[in-house]
Parts: C-alpha cells; structure tokens; sequence
C-alpha cells in the first residue's frame, strides 16, 4: 500500500507543475485530495497493526478500502487528464508538421559562417546593415521556435513516461483493494462482540415481506420485525444534520423526487458507483433490515435515533445482523459487479469506452416514516451532484 501512496504522490507533484502537466481542472483540490487519503491509509493501516479484535480489524479494514477506492480514482483522474494531454499535444505537433520540416531545413541550411558571410553584402555598406539587421531578427525567432517545440517533446515524454508510473500504482491498488476486501470478510465473520437492541422475530419479517408492496409500506411496518426491544436510542443526531457522510464514493445522478427515464418519481438519491464499492454507516445505528425487498436488490435499513431511518438499496451483498447496533462508519453492504481488469480500466480511463461507475445505489432518509431530502442530512453530497 505504501508503493500505491508513493506513486500517488507522485501524482500529485505532477499535477502541481501546471502548464502542459496540469493534470486536473484544479490540481491543488487534486493535491490535497491525495494527501488526504494518504493519511488517512496510513491510519488504518497504524490501526490495523494494533487491531486485538474482530471489530478493531473491521474498522481498520474498512477505512482502509475507502482510501484505496479514494486513491484509485485520484489515479484514474490523473490517466484520464494525462491521456487528454498527450492527444492534445499530439494534435497540435500533427498541425505543425509542415511548418516544423521547413523550420528544420531552414536550420540546417543556416550555419555560423554562412550567416556571417552573408553579412558582406555586394551592394555595399548599406545594403549589408539591412542584411544584419533582418539576419538578426530572423536567427532568434528561429531559436525561440526550436526551443517552444522542445519544450512541447519534453511535456510529451515526460507524461508518457509519467503515465507508465501511474498505470503501475493502478495495477497495484487494485490489488490491494480486492485483499483487503476478502480480509474484511474474514474479520466480518468473526465479529461476535456487537451490542444488540432486539433480537428479529423471523416469522414477522415473512409477514411484513409477503404483505408489504411498496418500500413505504416495509419502512412503515418494519417496527414489528423486533422482539425483546432494549429500551432507549442512540445519541441525538439532530445537531449534526448536514453534516454526515456520505455512505458510498460516487456521483449523483437523479435527485431527490427527480422523474426517472420511465416516469416514476422516487422520493430518494440515485448514485452511480464503482463495481464493488463499500457501503458504510454515516453514523451509528442499529440495523432494522436487511436482506432483499421487492424490486431494490439487497437492502439494508439502519436507525441512527429513533424515528429516523436510513434505507440504502441496490447492493449485491449486505453485512450484519438484524438488531445489532454498528459503530459509525462501519461497513454495511458491498455493490456488485466484477472486478474490473487492468486492461478494461484502462480501455475505460484512457480511451473512454464504459463506465467507470456501472452500479447505482438507492438512498432514503425518512422521519417518521416521511422521506426527507437525503442531501439535508449528508455534508458531502453536495459534492456528488451531477
């Protein structure tokens, strides 16, 4: 993970230079942004060193996962804009390609003696002043020339070179991220010490899946799913409105009570994601479903405080159990999709052929029981929009 950190602070002193090297529309959020989930690797990874149990290894695993996927897509930003660069050098070296040919057969042509021969003009004295006068201003600009289009071949060899780095810290992550995605499974299932509020009467969830038809419907009735309820709730979270994180890295694109293509209006967010992308909580909460429901794939239905819910739909696999209460930021589902090849990643980056973020996640935020503008509760997703 360090030699992905290396190479992504490479990244980001690239981005700096500016000119021909600019890799982003604002290298300095590029730079901060790198330096950020550089930090933060290095925590969890200081964290997963001292982690004594199953709960410290998730936790330490987790944070480790979203730095990865953070620092994959800073580095599939910098090949995007490299690539872009680079073709538009290469378009304007083609434009040029006349002009350069006569540029360098004038050069070859021109040497020190001849132009001072030149000077001695037949006609005479004043005929030999203009003579050096038009040499004098010709031979720089001519130099000027030759050294903007050896400026342009360095920044043209200095990103190619430049992209082979980044292309090895790509490959690199990605496979650090796939282990530490199967080490987090591992520390899943061995996590025995959560804290439970009720335990799940199974047959009422058959019930309340069977008669519920609508997402409405289950979030309205999901209350009865829990037996031997502990009393009480989690802090207040009230204070911290529009301040939670967001549970998945991805963009926005359709809104709260925004019309899809089909014409059904859905009172939540719709996030284009990244195959495989961790799912967390935003803030502790205990879990009052998960599993599938209806037409959302698996879900998962978490109470930070009572009488608010938070429905996250669209995930291949979900984590916990119904009743335990999760820490803050823990994982609770994984999003589907194959694990992207090197080759295809770079097919999409570079080429632009796919999409880098092919899965989509549903995101509700009800109190009690009415949808609410999931954006009024989550800080960072004014940053995800479209």
């Amino acid at each position: 993970m360090k030699q992905l950190f290396a190479l992504l602070a490479l990244l980001t002193l690239f981005a700096g230079q500016g000119n021909a090297r600019d890799l982003a529309s604002n290298p300095n959020n590029l730079v901060e942004a790198a330096q950020k989930a550089a930090n933060t690797l290095d925590q969890a990874t200081a964290s997963l060193v001292r982690a004594e149990t199953a709960s410290d290894r998730v936790r330490a695993l987790t944070q480790s996962i979203r730095s990865i996927e953070h620092a994959l897509a800073l580095v599939r930003q910098g090949l995007r804009e490299m690539a872009m660069e680079t073709a538009a050098i290469d378009a304007h070296l083609t434009r040029q390609e006349d002009e350069i040919g006569r540029l360098l057969g004038v050069l070859h042509s021109i040497d020190k003696d001849a132009v001072y021969s030149s000077l001695i003009h037949p006609s005479g004295p004043l005929a030999t002043a203009r003579a050096g006068m038009m040499l004098s201003d010709i031979v720089p600009a001519l130099q000027n020339r030759v050294t903007a289009l050896q400026r342009e071949l360095e920044d043209q060899n200095a990103l190619i070179a430049f992209q082979t780095e980044i292309r090895d810290a790509l490959k690199l992550g990605l496979g650090e991220v796939q282990h530490a995605r199967t080490a987090l499974a591992r520390a899943l299932a061995d996590r025995k010490d959560l804290p439970r509020r009720f335990t799940e009467d199974p047959s009422k969830t058959e019930i309340l899946l069977t008669a519920a038809d609508s997402l409405d419907a289950f979030a309205d009735g999901v209350a009865i799913i829990a037996a031997d309820e502990v009393p009480g709730s989690l802090p207040y979270i009230g204070n911290r409105k529009g301040a939670l994180p967001f549970p998945v890295a991805g963009r926005i694109i359709r809104q709260f009570n925004e019309t899809d293509a089909a014409g059904i209006v859905r009172p939540g967010l719709v996030v284009a994601t990244a195959s495989q992308a961790i799912v967390t909580t935003p803030t502790a909460a205990t879990i009052r479903y998960r599993g599938p429901l209806l037409d959302y794939g698996q879900v998962s239905i978490i109470e930070p405080q009572i009488g608010v819910l938070i429905i996250v739909a669209g995930m291949e696999t979900v984590y916990g159990n119904i009743g335990e209460v999760l820490p803050a930021g823990s994982p609770i589902g994984i999003m589907g999709g194959q694990s992207q090849s090197f080759e295809k990643i770079i097919e999409q980056t570079v080429i632009g052929n796919g999409s880098e973020r092919p899965e989509t996640l549903y995101i509700e935020v009800r109190n009690d029981n009415i949808p609410q503008d999931p954006l009024l509760w989550f800080g960072q997703g004014k940053d995800l929009k479209k």
